[in-house]
């Protein structure tokens, strides 16, 4: 009897062990089994969709790392200066465009080659005065005629940041900035750091200009932007840069208000006399009022242009009309000596032409 009640009791202590260890085993079976056959776990690759909302996603400018790496590049790029910059750009052929710095000074630390499947950038030792926008483009051929692929385009505004130059260095120490009523002025004080901050300065009287980010703005890649110029923004003009070291000064800036506006030459023509006889002298006069920054090229047609020598002599100058205003003055002045009745008499016509277009009067001598 005893063995009877000891036998029922083992096996009752073995079917409760085998249970416990049973069930944890169901459960993995259960969870295994919400997979369904046929269908594949996928990840989200996060950075893939940062880089398509950050615009970086169809840029084909690229800057290339150490060890082979890559990076495609933003809007903005802050660097160190000293260390050489490589850039790349996707495409069989491809143009470029980089600070007109580069250019002026023909400077051989700028590289541009062209590899089978990239364009290649390379700047060696950049520095504060490098700093601006750099943009690459596929360049399409139809034959002869080639053009750039506007779609395709990508740019960048890289900074070289130096702490021992906040301005980005002028070639011209005096700079002279034309406002015109009818177009914004900018006051080109950039900064090799979008961290710094700037400040508008008059020389005489001395002051700090308001900027409240409507009439007046700041802009690092830019400078200050002068929404609509009056002539109390006449004068000389600095900017200020801080960061946590000691404030810089920029180059000074010449603020000039231009009273005629923007268009083709307004030409008049004046003759040293009514008239002439046989063996005199005159001179006839062609001026132009313009803006002050904007060259005038002369042109003449006359009776006696093919049968004898003239004297020509082009000049200009600028000239402060009224307090507040300046204006460029060019002139053209022809000069006939000993005249002869024969061949010198007759219609002059002056041809002034600049950017805007060009223009043609004429005076007759008799």
């Amino acid at each position: 009897m005893k063995l009877l009640v000891l036998l029922t009791l083992g096996g009752l202590l073995l079917a409760l062990q085998t249970g416990v260890c049973q069930q944890p085993k169901r459960k993995e079976d259960l969870s295994e089994n919400r997979i369904r056959p046929g269908r594949k776990r996928t990840k989200v690759r996060h950075t893939k969709l940062k880089e398509k909302e950050s615009g970086k996603a169809g840029s084909i400018l690229t800057q290339v790392l150490d060890k082979g790496r890559f990076l495609r590049l933003g809007e903005t790029l802050s660097l160190s200066p000293g260390k050489a910059l490589e850039l790349r750009c996707k495409g069989s052929q491809i143009g470029w465009a980089y600070p007109s710095y580069l250019d002026t000074f023909n400077d051989t630390r700028l590289t541009i080659k062209q590899q089978e499947k990239f364009g290649q950038l390379i700047l060696t030792s950049p520095s504060a005065a490098d700093t601006g926008e750099y943009s690459c483009w596929p360049v399409l051929c139809d034959g002869d005629e080639c053009d750039k692929d506007p779609e395709r385009s990508s740019s960048s505004y890289i900074y070289f940041t130096d702490k021992d130059e906040l301005f980005v260095p002028s070639p011209i120490h005096f700079e002279i900035v034309y406002m015109r009523p009818d177009q914004p002025a900018m006051v080109p004080c950039r900064v090799s750091s979008p961290n710094a901050e700037v400040s508008l300065h008059r020389e005489v009287p001395p002051e700090e200009i308001p900027v409240d980010g409507t009439q007046i703005s700041y802009n690092p890649t830019k400078g200050f932007v002068l929404r609509s110029p009056t002539p109390e923004y006449q004068g000389a003009f600095y900017c200020k840069a801080a960061t946590k070291f000691t404030p810089q000064i920029s180059t000074k800036y010449m603020l000039l208000y231009v009273e005629v506006p923007s268009g083709p030459p307004y030409v008049t023509l004046e003759a040293s006399a009514d008239s002439a006889s046989a063996g005199d002298n005159f001179n006839i006069t062609c001026t132009v009022l313009g803006e002050p920054e904007s060259d005038v090229a002369f042109s003449w047609k006359f009776p006696g242009q093919d049968m004898r020598p003239v004297f020509i002599h082009n000049e200009w100058r600028l000239i402060n009309r009224e307090v507040s205003y300046t204006t460029r003055i060019s002139q053209s002045v022809i000069t006939v000596e000993d005249v002869e009745t024969t061949i010198d008499f007759g219609k002059y016509i002056c041809t002034a032409k600049n950017k805007h277009g060009e223009t043609s009067v004429s005076i007759s001598m008799n």
